[in-house]
């Protein structure tokens, strides 16, 4: 049995995906700082990423890591870097030290793209974000991609289902973060998230990073009306258009073809 250490399994992304994980019949553990219920199957493992000494007993001879635990809606942009840089950092010197061997998936963000896009984001395109969150996500990365590591990078579009409360969170984030109502952005439902990690642990995303979409842009306008909480339309012009759009080319290519195509199809099917 392949043993699976998940970090962030008690997010809004990991809640959903641990249980999945055990039954698909990894052996799944997961990183915790204190008491939390896990789905049968899962063990806890006391640890903090931002302290070394406590990872060790975490990543002791695990065969793969999944690495979702993030920081992001908060002012304190010194705790955003922390989290996502010295924290994926600290988690990396102790799988080369404990579990070289490892396969080490880490989820990153859309996000990390540039606002002033001409069309869809390539994985390929230069990535210099502004915002701490971006900016902390495609430093976290680089090293990654420099431990010598076996490892794989999945840059995660809005994630939606399951009542996650991530929809209904548009009627605040929209005037929180200035969203055009008409700004559309790249969506994938957690079936699908979990889907594209399965994928990324046979082994076929080795060495890559590969944005994950279901291929159907939503606009603000439209979470907000899905999950039941309407927002008010626009005709201002909307500027940069693109930013927010992924293009999921090399993830299909490597065999992703998702199972919830669009967000419609989820509400239509109960699964918002």
């Amino acid at each position: 049995m392949t043993t699976l250490l998940l970090t962030g399994a008690t997010g809004l992304v990991g809640s959903r995906l641990l249980p999945r994980l055990v039954e698909d019949g990894y052996a799944c553990r997961a990183l915790v700082r204190g008491d939390v219920a896990l789905p049968p199957g899962a063990t806890g493992v006391r640890g903090d990423l931002a302290d070394p000494d406590t990872l060790r007993a975490a990543v002791d001879g695990v065969d793969a890591v999944v690495h979702l635990a993030a920081v992001f809606r908060t002012q304190d942009e010194d705790a955003i870097w922390r989290a996502n840089r010295d924290g994926t950092r600290n988690l990396i010197a102790a799988v080369k030290e404990h579990a070289p061997g490892a396969r080490f998936v880490m989820s990153s963000t859309g996000n990390v793209y540039n606002a002033d896009a001409t069309r869809p984001a390539l994985e390929t395109d230069e990535c210099s974000p502004t915002a701490a969150y971006g900016a902390s996500k495609v430093a976290a990365e680089q090293l990654l991609r420099d431990s010598g590591l076996t490892w794989a990078v999945l840059r995660l579009p809005f994630v939606y289902g399951e009542g996650d409360g991530h929809l209904a969170s548009i009627q605040t984030l929209a005037p929180q973060f200035g969203l055009h109502p008409a700004q559309s952005y790249a969506v994938a439902h957690h079936r699908d998230i979990a889907a594209a990690v399965r994928l990324a642990l046979t082994g076929v995303m080795d060495g890559r990073i590969a944005n994950v979409t279901d291929g159907s842009p939503v606009t603000i306008y439209e979470m907000a009306r899905l999950a039941g909480h309407p927002i008010e339309g626009s005709a201002e012009p909307l500027t940069n258009p693109w930013f927010g759009h992924l293009d999921g080319t090399l993830l299909r290519e490597l065999g992703f073809t998702p199972s919830v195509p669009t967000i419609h199809t989820a509400a239509r099917d109960g699964i918002l």
